[in-house]
């Protein structure tokens, strides 16, 4: 198909970067659809919950004669809310939808809510879940969800070199939450830095404002840990890299997880993982082959991990080595041909019905 016959798609999501959040999946699809020739209209970008859902909604009315197919992401909570809304609203245009499934929670959500959580999907033309975790979870919920993982520029990250030996060099990416539980990471570092005086803890990410920051600062402060945990705040998409290349050990601390971009970018650096095993990790990562994985919420354990990478520096090269070789299954030369295929598919099936 041509870039002049190619559809209109109108991206539904959380477009937020211009207010301090990371750029997330929904913007880089846009973006990568955008360079392709595709027309892509998004919403929303109101920082707002409320404005944003009525933006959500809005705009897929006022724009209804522009666009030829749509993408809604699904998380649980609220927000499951906004999907149901603009869902309802293209199902009264009769506009053909994809539905992508995000969150770790989203399974307990369905369990709580399976009738709108059933409707909701029957309704769409195809879902998508980048996650197999979600995949499997999903699942009796509808049948025919597609994978299609989250995605990234693979030759932004640089791995580092496996010979060189491991340093106590920490990274932290994402947001200050309290579902990915920031204060284990210094909880680590205060185990660690009696054995490596040296280590030091590099935190990145935005506050969100749910006393998460303020929690750790305190914990901080009373563990005389100054000198060891510098926190950076939020950064745009492209320092990501940077930041990540300056540490050795990534530190995925979250008591709710799906597939987190952060880890992916981690391992596409050749950074040694340490994750707690919640939601849809271990569909991510193997134990001991490309990671290593605790329990949540467990600073012993996160710390013992660490401290096996520090010690055996066979295992940290296999660790770098795997991961960066998994990353690259995930880079946007492999994944945008599957969106794309996928938009065209839809739209050529409703106009030929």
């Amino acid at each position: 198909m041509t870039d002049s016959c190619l559809p209109t798609v109108l991206l539904i999501g959380n477009f937020l970067s211009a207010h301090g959040g990371s750029r997330n999946v929904c913007e880089e699809l846009a973006m990568r659809l955008s360079e392709g020739g595709w027309k892509v209209i998004t919403s929303s970008r109101h920082p707002q919950r409320l404005l944003r859902l009525l933006d959500m909604c809005l705009t897929a009315w006022r724009v209804r004669s522009r666009y030829d197919v749509a993408q809604i992401d699904v998380f649980s909570g609220p927000a499951f809310l906004w999907a149901e809304a603009v869902a309802g609203v293209m199902s009264f245009l009769r506009k053909p939808y994809i539905l992508t499934l995000h969150g770790g929670n989203l399974p307990v959500f369905a369990r709580r809510w399976p009738g709108r959580v059933q409707r909701l999907l029957a309704s769409a033309a195809v879902v998508t879940t980048p996650s197999r975790y979600l995949l499997e979870e999903m699942a009796r919920y509808r049948a025919d969800i597609i994978l299609l993982p989250n995605a990234l520029d693979l030759s932004l990250y640089q791995p580092r070199l496996t010979t060189q030996p491991v340093r106590p060099r920490l990274i932290w990416l994402r947001a200050l939450h309290r579902i990915y539980n920031p204060v284990l990471a210094a909880q680590v570092v205060d185990r660690l830095r009696h054995d490596w005086p040296d280590v030091h803890l590099t935190m990145v990410g935005p506050d969100k404002g749910d006393g998460s920051f303020g929690d750790l600062q305190h914990f901080v402060a009373d563990s005389n840990l100054q000198a060891h945990v510098s926190y950076i705040g939020g950064v745009p998409k492209e320092e990501v890299p940077v930041w990540l290349q300056r540490g050795d050990i990534f530190l995925n601390t979250a008591n709710v997880d799906n597939t987190p971009v952060s880890v992916i970018e981690a391992m596409a650096c050749g950074l040694c993982v340490v994750s707690t095993n919640v939601g849809g990790i271990p569909y991510l990562l193997d134990h001991e082959q490309d990671a290593l994985l605790v329990p949540p919420n467990d600073p012993d354990a996160m710390a013992d991990a660490v401290r096996r990478i520090l010690a055996e520096p066979d295992l940290a090269a296999q660790l770098s080595r795997n991961a960066r070789c998994k990353a690259e299954q995930f880079d946007w030369e492999t994944i945008l041909p599957q969106w794309e295929r996928l938009l065209t598919e839809v739209v050529t099936r409703r106009r030929t019905q």
